[in-house]
């Protein structure tokens, strides 16, 4: 049972997927109505589920579901990793893969780094420590107005030199 992403509720769980580049206007389009199509029908055991999504910054997609009545279960995440997977290979996106770090460089522009080489990138101050990055620890709506935090507050922050 698909859902505006602003009814939902501030405890809905939550799903981060960042693109490796910003998508265009009939990408956005399309993922819209692949993933609404999909939000009306994800279920879980059978059970419709509130659910929806939304975009950020025409790069991060963002599932949520409303767990209040019935949790999410391994076959229906399952499913939503299937339509993610789906629109990669449609679109020539990575989306799943979660060994890349999103860096906001602007209002306008993330820079995605693979994570192998993000220690080095800080250490040689390719990075500055005053950028933003996202918070991997949120899984609530309510948790997204904290979804960019500062480097300094994040687990790279280990890597800068002292």
């Amino acid at each position: 049972m698909y859902l505006e992403f602003e009814e939902m509720p501030e405890d809905a769980r939550i799903w981060i997927y960042q693109a490796n580049r910003k998508l265009n206007s009939n990408e956005i389009s399309m993922v819209e109505d692949r993933l609404k199509q999909f939000c009306q029908n994800w279920n879980t055991h059978g059970t419709l589920m509130p659910t929806s999504f939304t975009i950020l910054n025409d790069q991060i997609l963002v599932l949520a579901v409303d767990e209040s009545n019935l949790g999410a279960s391994g076959c229906s995440i399952d499913s939503s990793v299937r339509v993610l997977s789906e629109i990669e290979s449609e679109l020539g996106l990575n989306l799943r893969d979660q060994g890349k770090v999103s860096i906001k460089k602007s209002e306008e522009e993330i820079q995605v780094l693979p994570a192998l080489g993000i220690k080095t990138a800080l250490a040689e101050s390719k990075i500055s420590a005053d950028k933003e990055v996202i918070n991997p620890r949120i899984q609530t709506k309510r948790e997204l107005q904290r979804l960019w935090i500062p480097i300094s507050e994040s687990w790279l922050n280990k890597y800068f030199p002292n």
